[in-house]
């Protein structure tokens, strides 16, 4: 679809890439990483996002991302050196206890100086995004609400997830033009239903099958003996392997419905609106299916399942302009919406969160 000064009623979000040109990218990327060991990871990161980002169009129009593999390894020298600190001081119990308290307190800190690299250095049709979440707003979405949650044996959860998703949503712009999302909160719940249901289920249909070929009670009793004998060893990863079951594909259909219900909910300027129509279960089998293939292939096709799901995402994600998406170009262009080109160096940790 070709960006004109007509109005467009409706623009599908579309990923252009193709396995085989990523593959070329990361296969480049691994071998530098391990030569350099780790060292060139750093742009390694840069060069994925940019493909990422510079494949995914709509209207006609692509998005870009500008960091630089140097403000990503600066973060993360800091914090190796960080590392290196506590593990020098770790001697002394009171020192551990402070720095411990400082770490929990600049968590959400440096979450939002991530989230604010990450929005200035990406870009559609040449317009920066931008974050203004604050401190104080992160403190209460990812210490507060999840505590107050757990106060109410996670009952709650959903009311911690919308509040994380506002404080997402409503601290991005485009430019000067902020999204803004908000939502009621039964979406959540059924979200939360889903999962348990998948949850719950999977649990019991394994464990019944698991009763019929593993002995649980000595498996158990290897685990609390330490005992290591091969047989009970095995039982006992099996355990694991149930609950992986059941639980991965838990957060994966609950991470689809809340997708759907903040794109449903989004607006940018109040009149331009997004749509999802992720289905949970295909997400599902795409993840899992995933998965085993890039175990069977010893990892040769990731960058195919990395660019399996982001076409999948991409195909089902649709934006409905309130009007001329040109006159919005220019609006932000003669606004001055690039930020500063300068940006510190601390700003390069690679926090991620996942919108």
């Amino acid at each position: 679809m070709q960006a004109s000064s007509s109005y467009i009623s409706k623009a599908g979000f579309e990923f252009r890439g193709s396995a085989r040109e990523f593959f070329g990218i990361w296969i480049v990327n691994l071998l530098l990483s391990i030569l350099t060991l780790g060292i060139y990871s750093a742009w390694a990161k840069v060069r994925t996002k940019k493909y990422f980002h510079q494949n995914t169009y709509v209207a006609g129009r692509n998005f870009d991302y500008h960091a630089n593999g140097f403000q990503i390894l600066i973060g993360r020298l800091i914090i190796i050196a960080g590392i290196v600190v506590y593990t020098l001081l770790s001697t002394n119990a009171l020192v551990v206890l402070v720095m411990v308290l400082g770490l929990i307190a600049l968590i959400p800190y440096l979450l939002v100086r991530s989230l604010r690299f990450n929005a200035r250095m990406s870009s559609w049709s040449n317009i920066r995004f931008t974050f203004h979440g604050s401190f104080g707003s992160a403190v209460k979405v990812y210490y507060l609400y999840p505590f107050l949650a757990a106060l109410s044996l996670y009952t709650a959860w959903p009311f911690a997830t919308r509040a994380t998703q506002r404080f997402l949503a409503n601290g991005h712009g485009l430019g000067t033009t902020r999204f803004s999302f908000d939502s009621a909160i039964g979406p959540f719940y059924k979200a939360l239903l889903a999962a348990l249901v998948w949850g719950a289920g999977s649990m019991m249909i394994l464990f019944a099958f698991a009763s019929t070929s593993l002995d649980i009670p000595r498996a158990l009793q290897a685990l609390e003996a330490g005992s290591e004998e091969a047989a009970a060893l095995v039982d006992i990863g099996l355990l694991y392997l149930i609950v992986l079951v059941a639980f991965a594909p838990a957060a994966i259909i609950y991470h689809a419905l809340v997708r759907n219900t903040v794109y449903n909910n989004l607006t940018l300027d109040e009149r331009h609106t997004f749509h999802s129509s992720v289905s949970p279960l295909k997400l599902l089998w795409i993840s899992v299916s995933n998965f085993f293939v890039v175990v069977l292939t010893l990892g040769l096709m990731m960058p195919w399942a990395h660019v399996r799901r982001a076409r999948y995402l991409a195909d089902h994600t649709t934006l409905y302009p309130g009007g001329s998406l040109d006159d919005f170009v220019d609006e932000e262009t003669a606004s001055g919406n690039a930020v500063g080109d300068a940006y510190g160096d601390l700003e390069g940790f690679g926090i991620e969160v996942a919108v």
